[in-house]
């Protein structure tokens, strides 16, 4: 099926002509990327002569990732090397003259032609859960959270990438005992060309099986990584894992905006401190001003145990939310983090390991405790919920918020 972005009505008729009947007819590039995203009969994308060149090609560049079986047709009113080359870089299968409606349909046939066989070879689409680990004071042990519930997963036979994406001052290389050869500063020669095989040339291997993709190794390099860049690698992982587990720094940063857009679970912690409650109220009060849905936030209480006056009533009358998960405190997950290995690894049946694989296991990847499932098991597609982009949104720092 095709779906053609025209706002103008009046050519719609000599454009049918040429499209056929089976058409769908969009006026804006948000409606035609649900389009084609929400609906998986749709392989064609057909975009009108007016539309402005940016925004179409980025709309291409999206699909390429997300439904590379999906052809994109551009129509312009005028043709030069320059638009071609542009729309060769995009992804664009072919580009056509807006008067030559003869050119058109063929260029429509032969793409869907392509598109039919690409969807044969790669069969059904691999759609990751994503997971961002956040909490908007350091110190409330936000990579010890992600590293070992990746870890743990990957214990079961999902395909599981851990993104450090605190990119000045990333912990979960030197927590897992890796010496990373190349890290996420290594992607910004392959914005917008990050495949398969670019990801996995970046990431490095842990011995349980568990795909780290590091911070950078000098705090400098954070500065060449963009939101943008961020975004188009957390969506283009979602393609090739069954789980991918963001650890962040403790600001809503414009790389942090672009995993919470991507997120299907956002784990929000604190501890028993009132900074660290002040500050996860403040969390939660700014995700819902930029319209993340609570519903798919859990509030996890690090160190539930630990004796410091507050209790888990104080903390939920003071968020004015549930606590959904605890884990309690004890020295040895130091003392694991110390050697380099997750504690859900060198201690499973630690008080701490249980809670740890409870979330990880009941909450972000439920049934995961059964048998191992196969790395590459089909999946059916997901529609996501339309949400509003936080990372387009302005950037803003939790603390300063307060």
């Amino acid at each position: 099926m095709t779906v053609l972005w025209e706002p103008d009505t009046h050519s719609l008729d000599s454009l049918r002509m040429a499209l056929g009947q089976t058409l769908r007819v969009v006026d804006s590039g948000p409606t035609a990327m649900r389009a084609v995203t929400e609906d998986r009969t749709q392989d064609l994308l057909v975009v009108g002569p007016d539309i402005d060149l940016t925004a179409a090609l980025g709309a291409c560049e999206t699909l390429r990732l997300e439904r590379p079986e999906v052809g994109v047709v551009l129509m312009r009113r005028r043709l030069d090397v320059a638009v071609l080359g542009e729309a060769l870089r995009a992804g664009v299968r072919e580009v056509v003259a807006a008067d030559d409606l003869g050119a058109l349909s063929d260029a429509c046939r032969r793409s869907q032609e392509l598109s039919r066989r690409l969807g044969g070879a790669t069969g059904p689409a691999q759609d990751a859960r994503v997971i961002t680990v956040f909490s908007a004071k350091g110190g409330c042990g936000k990579t010890t959270v992600s590293s070992n519930i990746a870890a743990d997963l990957a214990q079961t036979g999902a395909r599981v990438l851990l993104v450090d994406l605190d990119l000045a001052f990333g912990d979960v290389a030197i927590s897992l005992g890796l010496g990373p050869e190349r890290t996420m500063a290594d992607l910004v020669s392959m914005a917008g060309h990050i495949d398969q095989e670019g990801l996995a040339s970046v990431v490095t291997s842990h011995q349980n099986g568990l795909d780290v993709l590091c911070a950078p190794a000098h705090p400098g390099d954070a500065d060449r990584i963009s939101g943008a860049l961020v975004s188009e690698t957390l969506r283009a992982a979602r393609r090739f894992y069954d789980v991918v587990v963001i650890d962040t720094p403790p600001a809503f940063t414009e790389h942090v905006l672009a995993s919470f857009d991507v997120s299907d679970l956002s784990l929000v912690l604190a501890t028993l401190d009132i900074p660290s409650v002040k500050n996860l109220r403040l969390a939660l009060d700014t995700l819902d001003l930029l319209g993340h849905p609570q519903e798919s936030r859990l509030v996890v209480l690090n160190r539930a145990d630990a004796k410091t006056g507050l209790t888990i009533d104080d903390v939920s009358t003071a968020i004015h939310h549930e606590v959904d998960a605890q884990i309690p405190d004890s020295k040895d997950v130091t003392a694991a983090t110390n050697r380099g290995v997750p504690i859900v690894l060198h201690q499973p049946r630690h008080p701490v390991s249980v809670a740890l694989r409870a979330i990880a296991r009941q909450r972000v990847l439920p049934g995961a405790g059964g048998p191992a499932k196969s790395a590459k098991r089909p999946t059916e597609p997901r529609v996501e919920k339309q949400k509003s982009s936080l990372f387009r949104r302005r950037t803003v720092d939790a603390r300063s918020e307060a």
